[in-house]
């Protein structure tokens, strides 16, 4: 199971959100670029950078900061937050994203994100189907819509999605547990699907326990960031697998 740590950016800062709430704000780092060389230099690969400005105002925001993580580190970043356009899209990839992630624009603009499939290919493009009792919220977890979760990521994979983040939103930096019994549900009936936990990781034996489910990924944030898990755990388990 790969280890993605996770970077949110406000502002041009590293900072966690609870539940998605923009009040709950707490800054890490005021550098993104420093927290993503610790992670490098702890054998990580990975990095869920998330574009929180963008997610609000709609379209692409920190694509700086991005191309910066991307220049000065090697570890292949999925991008999200804010990316509705074709634009967007190109900003994204140009500035070193290996993946994007789409979440609100998968469920407002079908027809452009299954475009975005087409073009760029399944392994580039990743469904970020984040949950509020099992319906898919939107803009930053601001609104929520009809869509039933699971038969949304279903609808995709016939599409040809293979990657699908999913964060149960009441769990999101709560540091709680994360939500086993709905991935379970997710990977017995959305066969095949590359799946991505994400939200209420808080400590490091939960992550065996979602490996053991056949998660694909696992997106660690504010378990970090408060020193829940430390990066030599996390560098011993990569080291390990």
């Amino acid at each position: 199971m790969r280890i993605i740590p996770a970077i949110d950016i406000i502002d041009g800062k590293c900072v966690r959100l609870s539940k998605g709430d923009y009040d709950t704000k707490i800054i890490y780092n005021e550098n993104p670029l420093e927290v993503a060389k610790s992670f490098e230099a702890h054998g990580i690969e990975y990095l869920h950078l998330v574009d929180l400005d963008g997610a609000k105002s709609s379209k692409i925001v920190n694509y700086k900061i991005l191309e910066q993580i991307a220049t000065q580190t090697s570890l292949q970043i999925d991008f999200g937050g804010g990316l509705k356009s074709d634009d967007d899209l190109r900003v994204a990839f140009e500035s070193g994203a290996s993946q994007i992630t789409g979440g609100s624009i998968a469920v407002k603009n079908r027809a452009i994100f299954e475009k975005w499939i087409s073009e760029y290919g399944s392994e580039k493009i990743i469904l970020g189907a984040d949950a509020k009792d099992e319906k898919v919220a939107i803009s930053g977890w601001l609104e929520d819509s009809d869509e039933d979760l699971i038969p949304f990521i279903q609808q995709y994979q016939t599409k040809g999605i293979q990657y699908v983040i999913c964060t149960d939103i009441a769990k999101d930096g709560m540091l709680e547990g994360p939500s086993f019994d709905l991935y379970k549900k997710i990977l017995a009936e959305a066969n095949g699907i590359k799946l991505i936990a994400s939200g209420g990781i808080s400590t490091f034996d939960e992550l065996p326990k979602l490996a053991e489910l056949g998660c694909e990924g696992t997106i660690i944030g504010k378990a970090i960031y408060e020193g829940r898990i430390t990066l030599k755990q996390l560098e011993n388990y990569i080291l390990n697998k």
